[in-house]
């Protein structure tokens, strides 16, 4: 069972809160509103720094991004700090506005600015809430996908992605997302997927129009069915057979 705080214990917690306000104006005045106050328009002297700085107009926008996070961070937690105080003021603080009873000293001490009680303290819900843009782009690449879909296998933003990242991209092997990547030409999606064909027999058959006069295409594909014993020597031309 709880005990409703003393006046002591009362006036300690005030000290801490108004000492945590103090250093919260402090802060937030002391470096221009976490440098919300500066400009790199103004630091350049220029009319406009875009054209010709892009790369620093995109840091500055990251930056300016995480300063009104710091501040609104900051601002809420004076929000927190002044309503602790004037519930002081007013006989409420150590009362749990959820139940109405006591909060734990202890509580108190490892968070003055606390209103509820554990048992009732929202926070400890973990929240099930995601992005919308989650379900947008649910199957990967979205509604483009076909891979979900039974009994198609047409193109595809999967496939539009592939033919685009064969090109290059900016990642490296030691970015890549899996853990067994060691050279560049195994970091696209799916780059051990067969292109143009499903079986590795299929890449080095081929035929003429007519589906008659079947020759082998000795590939890289070739080669390697032929060193997994997939295929038999035998059936090579007596020319072939003999060279290898």
């Amino acid at each position: 069972m709880t005990i409703p705080l003393d006046q002591e214990a009362i006036q300690t917690l005030r000290r801490r809160l108004l000492q945590e306000r103090s250093d919260l104006e402090q802060r937030v005045r002391g470096n221009g509103h976490f440098g919300l106050a500066a400009s790199f328009r103004d630091s350049t002297g220029e009319l406009s720094g875009i054209d010709n700085h892009p790369a620093d107009s995109a840091t500055e926008m990251f930056e300016r991004s995480k300063d009104l996070s710091l501040l609104e961070k900051e601002a809420f937690r004076l929000e927190r700090v002044d309503a602790a105080l004037a519930r002081m003021d007013t006989g409420e603080y150590g009362h749990c506005v959820a139940c109405g009873k006591f909060i734990p000293l202890e509580r108190l001490e490892a968070l003055p600015t606390a209103i509820y009680c554990i048992e009732h303290e929202p926070r400890q819900e973990p929240s099930n809430d995601r992005p919308v843009e989650e379900e947008f782009l649910y199957p990967p690449f979205g509604r483009t996908s076909l891979d979900e879909k039974e009994g198609q296998n047409g193109f595809d933003g999967e496939d539009a992605w592939q033919i685009v990242e064969s090109w290059g991209s900016s990642n490296s092997p030691a970015m890549a997302e899996g853990n067994n990547i060691s050279d560049y030409d195994h970091m696209a999606i799916e780059a051990d997927e067969n292109d143009g064909f499903v079986e590795p027999l299929e890449s080095f058959l081929a035929t003429d129009i007519t589906g008659h006069n079947v020759t082998v295409v000795r590939n890289n594909a070739y080669r390697r069915y032929m060193a997994n014993n997939e295929g038999d020597h035998l059936l090579e031309p007596d020319e072939l057979a003999d060279e290898l």
